[in-house]
């Protein structure tokens, strides 16, 4: 069920409806009505795939209560590795196991038809990664003695699967989420009030500039071969307008929903196109994954080795090489980590100073301007591998547009609906130091004209909404 479809647009008002009126006084009922709406809505994709979720589900309770009790610390490490041995595993056999078999083969020149094995013909199951790493979490911040487990079992099973941030994201701790499950929710207008215009805000991202730019995106990497320089630079720069709207507007979608259900969702984006390094860049975007692996696998690393630049390096090129293999099981996104691993490592030694006296606003907002510039021309050019169907596609799209190669068609692919690009960024730049543009609307504008402003994006949607199309980050 996607969020941009008439399906949820019926599936939430009722859940909502069903959770104040019948469940408002009583968190168990709240508690049991979301259980049954996130496996509902899960099950939608493929009713298979609910055992799944609910069998990882009942590893880490297990897990995490047994851990806490347990005061043999080799008992704790061995009851940790099974958490880990068990949801790596999953995420290994659904996600990563014909992606290294086949390259195991290709790399020994094994002839698969001659070989008794045979390929796991299975799909991946909608969010694997997410709920994953949500579960997965749970149990390490136990061992670590930073969280206590949680006894309530129904609850428990409410924050691995809760739908609006179930597919896509954001992850969330147990310290953050987990707690929200077990006091009770009363219905704060106000706080409704953030959740819907939140959710229009996300819905107008999504439909309105995603979708629309997907067609020009698609269009052009369908066959790079057909279009010169210029055309494909042009497609990297709507393809990541394209992929931020379309995740963040997830993001939105899905904390606005939360907001409404009495919930707190962590902020997964600020902005990231405004970065003026990749490490703030990183600190920007998807934040709740760029901080699960910083926490989990960079920091642990360095850690367990002295702090020399070497170990610095290892364990920088380890947590993006795993950050691209996490969106996907293919050589485009290792090449992807790769590449932002190797800027990572060149901004820390080229660092950008925080505090610049400047002598005018305008030698200010040209040295910032700079910075962004830079830093955004990376990010497309590393949108290339995250885009490319292959290696080949990527390096192919890069060579062409080095190679300033003349566009004589390039007018035709500008349509009038990319204006709605610095559209949306005047809107950003003119909101920077809130969540997103509506928040708190009413403290700068009156009833009447913030109708009219509900009323203009309800109309952008429905007049200049794109074809549908899934969430991008669906697939990982």
């Amino acid at each position: 069920m996607l969020f941009n479809s008439f399906e949820f647009a019926l599936f939430f008002p009722t859940v909502f409806l069903l959770y104040w009126i019948f469940g408002g006084k009583n968190i168990k009922y709240q508690n049991y009505l979301i259980l049954f709406s996130s496996y509902f809505f899960y099950g939608l994709w493929d009713w298979r795939f609910l055992f799944l979720i609910f069998l990882s589900s009942l590893v880490d309770y297990i897990i995490g209560l047994k851990i806490y009790n347990t005061s043999s610390q080799t008992s704790r490490k061995q009851l940790l590795y099974f958490s880990l041995f068990w949801n790596l595993g999953i995420l290994f056999s659904f996600k990563y196991f014909n992606f290294f078999t086949e390259n195991f083969y290709t790399l020994f020149q094994l002839d698969y038809s001659s070989s008794s094995f045979s390929f796991l013909n299975i799909i991946l199951p909608v969010g694997l990664s997410f709920y994953t790493f949500q579960t997965l979490s749970y149990s390490i911040d136990i061992y670590r003695e930073r969280i206590k487990p949680t006894s309530e079992f129904v609850e428990f099973l409410c924050f691995v699967s809760f739908f609006p941030q179930l597919v896509a994201g954001p992850i969330e701790r147990a310290s953050s989420l987990l707690p929200q499950f077990l006091k009770k929710r009363n219905f704060e207008i106000n706080m409704a009030k953030e959740g819907l215009r939140q959710i229009l805000w996300g819905l107008f991202k999504k439909i309105v500039v995603a979708d629309n730019l997907a067609i020009a995106v698609n269009l052009i990497y369908s066959d790079p071969n057909d279009y010169q320089s210029l055309e494909l630079f042009y497609a990297l720069i709507l393809f990541y307008f394209q992929i931020y709207c379309d995740f963040s507007g997830y993001a939105d979608i899905a904390i606005g929903s939360a907001k409404l259900l009495g919930f707190k969702l962590s902020v997964n984006f600020r902005l990231p196109h405004f970065s003026r390094s990749i490490p703030e860049f990183w600190r920007r975007w998807n934040i709740t994954v760029s901080v699960w692996f910083r926490d989990y696998v960079f920091i642990p690393y360095l850690k367990n080795k002295s702090r020399t630049e070497k170990n610095f390096i290892i364990a920088t090129f380890l947590t993006f090489i795993l950050i691209g293999l996490w969106h996907g099981a293919a050589w485009t996104f290792i090449f992807f980590g790769l590449f932002h691993a190797i800027l990572m490592i060149i901004y820390r030694y080229i660092s950008i100073p925080t505090r610049i006296n400047f002598t005018s606003s305008f030698t200010y907002y040209l040295t910032n301007g700079t910075f962004i510039a830079i830093c955004f021309f990376f990010l497309i050019i590393s949108s290339a591998f995250f885009r490319g169907e292959s290696i080949q596609n990527s390096f192919l799209i890069l060579k062409k547009i080095f190679l300033f190669i003349p566009d004589e068609n390039f007018e035709s692919l500008i349509g009038l609906k990319v204006l709605f690009i610095p559209f949306l960024l005047l809107l950003e730049i003119l909101t920077l130091k809130k969540d997103y543009p509506f928040f708190k609307l009413e403290q700068h504008f009156s009833k009447p004209i913030r109708w009219c402003i509900y009323y203009l994006f309800i109309f952008l949607i429905i007049r200049y909404g794109g074809p549908q199309e899934s969430f991008i980050y669906f697939q990982f």
